[in-house]
């Protein structure tokens, strides 16, 4: 990795002073050029070091340098390089995930920096955002010099660093200032306090993952967000702190406040989170802390393959770009934008696809700007601000059940699937992990969300419990015939629907499924219920309900709030009921009979 660092450094200084060439030599001009960019760019390599690669090795790497072409490549070359030679153990331990290019560029579109303005990245890793800014602004018009005056990023990572460092002076002949240091402790390597600035604008994608140590007990106490909030009674906010400390509070979440506090009055940051900080339970107060300091400007939705852009490394971390402008703002904005891109250029296993949205939503959202009105669905809509709660991920805006509910109300009874329960017209309880010892111990089912499909519990479920263990479980989960089962964690299956019939008992399920039991048919048939669940209006409620839990998304209890929509007239629902109820008992019939057809086969 620290050969092809040199490389890119040589390469980009021979095709910026071409006189720096040696003649039919070009093991001797990598190594002159190499040379010059230690002496033109003291501190980022060591004065002793050298191009170690042979002559044939550096005529492939130029070679493939000239297939990517450094000078136009779309993707962030630094990053990829460290991300395809650092170890994912390594990366995901320090969460370092580099932003790629599509969303780096869609975030300073957003924030659209100006040639006046100061610009941070306190965890700047490879130099991703710095160097868009920094193009962003050149591009303008802005003289090099100054836009280098006006930079700051900070990184633990002293090589990640002094690459950052390098590639801003590659690009602006200065030396911007790029510090090694902690930025939640506000303390270089060298343990010298990082002096105390404010900036017109912050850009990062602050580390995020499970596994990376959080910070020391000096440093949580200087946050107001590692403290322990715990909901009000009767307070103007929804949540206040209790004054303990939560020694476990994820980096990424102190690392909005650190944000906030470096933007100055009237600034913006924009960020990179994950999207279970915006939206889940447990992160409420966050959203609530960044209402409380900053006015909303947009969210935009990622897609799970984001960071997977190289097929092996990365994460499946659903994230969404969120900007922020510091309070107080003497923007007017009653609305804030959101987008939920579906595509971002490449699929789950980095693979270019000719599917992005990214720069039709950047380009949506200048337009809002500009007018302040439009609907583009899921590329971009505007939320009155009287909207927003503490859930602010996209698809959470995406449909308006209130609308529709006012627009159905002629035609059909709209009740909310927790008035149901309250009326003891339906039940609802969740199932249970068996455990993996416990697969395959036995011949009962125990279903799992990939089991649902279509309306059914599957015939040949890939795990299968003992008598005992079933035993075990049974009293609780108490499944019966009738009962609907409906996929309520995952990451496309949520909502999934099936009726449970006489041929899948005796079963177990897991707790990411439902189950559902109409306690009172005379009031509704488990067949409507089946077709109000699974029909548009419902399944897009459910959609827009789900919240992140990092790789997985979760209905929780939002289920109380899904709106059915039931036909007012009796016969209408009679009909949809006795329609549903056929084709179950169609497809079980068929199902049987394959069964049997198969068992007779083998009988001879």
């Amino acid at each position: 990795m620290d050969e092809l660092f040199k490389c890119v450094f040589a390469k980009h200084w021979l095709l910026k002073s071409p006189r720096l060439t040696v003649s039919g030599d070009l093991s001797k001009s990598y190594r002159a050029s190499f040379a010059h960019v230690k002496s033109v760019l003291p501190g980022i390599f060591l004065l002793a070091d050298e191009i170690e690669l042979d002559p044939v090795s550096l005529q492939y790497v130029d070679r493939q340098f000239d297939i990517i072409d450094l000078e136009k490549c779309r993707a962030d070359i630094f990053s990829e390089l460290y991300e395809a030679f650092a170890g994912s153990g390594v990366k995901s331990s320090e969460g370092q995930f580099f932003t790629p290019t599509v969303a780096v560029d869609l975030l300073v579109s957003l924030v659209n920096p100006k040639s006046n303005q100061t610009i941070c990245d306190p965890a700047c890793g490879a130099g991703g955002f710095l160097i868009a800014a920094a193009k962003h602004l050149v591009g303008a018009g802005a003289d090099p010099t100054d836009v280098a005056a006006s930079l700051r990023g900070v990184d633990k990572d002293a090589y990640l660093a002094r690459i950052t460092r390098g590639r801003l002076a590659l690009y602006l002949d200065k030396m911007p200032e790029v510090i090694c240091g902690d930025s939640l402790a506000d303390i270089s390597q060298d343990g010298i306090a990082i002096e105390d600035k404010l900036f017109d604008v912050v850009l990062t994608n602050p580390p995020f993952g499970a596994k990376i140590v959080a910070a020391s007990p000096n440093t949580l106490m200087r946050y107001d967000l590692a403290r322990k909030w715990i909901k009000s009674d009767g307070a103007k906010e929804a949540f206040v702190p209790n004054g303990a400390m939560n020694p476990s509070t994820p980096p990424q979440v102190l690392f909005v406040e650190r944000c906030l506090k470096l933007v100055k009055p009237g600034g913006f940051l924009g960020a990179i989170l994950p999207e279970s900080i915006v939206s889940s339970k447990s992160h409420a107060y966050v959203v609530q802390y960044m209402q409380s300091v900053a006015d909303l400007v947009a969210v935009v939705g990622m897609p799970e393959a984001l960071f997977k852009t190289s097929g092996k490394g990365g994460t499946h971390t659903k994230t969404v770009a969120v900007v922020l402008q510091k309070k107080p703002s003497k923007s007017k904005r009653s609305s804030v934008f959101f987008a939920d891109a579906k595509w971002c250029g490449h699929d789950s296993r980095g693979r270019s696809v000719p599917l992005n949205h990214v720069p039709q939503i950047a380009a949506n959202f200048a337009d809002f700007q500009k007018t302040g009105v439009g609907n583009h669905g899921h590329m971009g809509i505007l939320v009155p601000k009287d909207r927003l709660g503490l859930n602010l991920a996209p698809r959470a805006f995406e449909f308006d059940a209130e609308s529709e509910s006012e627009r159905l109300t002629e035609t059909h009874d709209i009740v909310s699937f927790g008035d149901l329960i309250k009326d003891g017209v339906l039940s609802l309880s969740t199932g249970d992990e068996v455990g993996k010892l416990a697969y395959g111990t036995g011949e009962i089912p125990f279903v799992r969300t990939s089991d649902i499909s279509n309306w059914e519990v599957k015939s040949d479920p890939k795990h299968c419990v003992s008598e005992e263990i079933y035993e075990r479980y049974r009293p609780r989960q108490d499944v019966r015939e009738n009962d609907i089962l409906m996929v309520r964690d995952g990451t496309y299956l949520i909502g999934t629907c099936a009726v449970v019939t006489g041929y899948d008992l005796p079963m177990l399920y897991q707790s990411h499924i439902y189950k559902i039991r109409v306690e009172k048919p005379e009031k509704m048939t488990p067949f409507l219920l089946l077709a109000a669940l699974t029909c548009p209006f419902a399944q897009r409620q459910i959609k827009s309900f789900c919240v992140s839990q990092d790789i997985i998304d979760s209905l929780g209890n939002k289920i109380h709030e899904i709106r059915l929509a039931l036909p007012k007239a009796k016969k209408t629902r009679d009909r949809i009921a006795n329609l549903v109820e056929k084709a179950i008992r169609d497809r079980t019939e068929a199902r049987e009979l394959a069964r049997k057809a198969c068992e007779e086969v083998m009988a001879g």
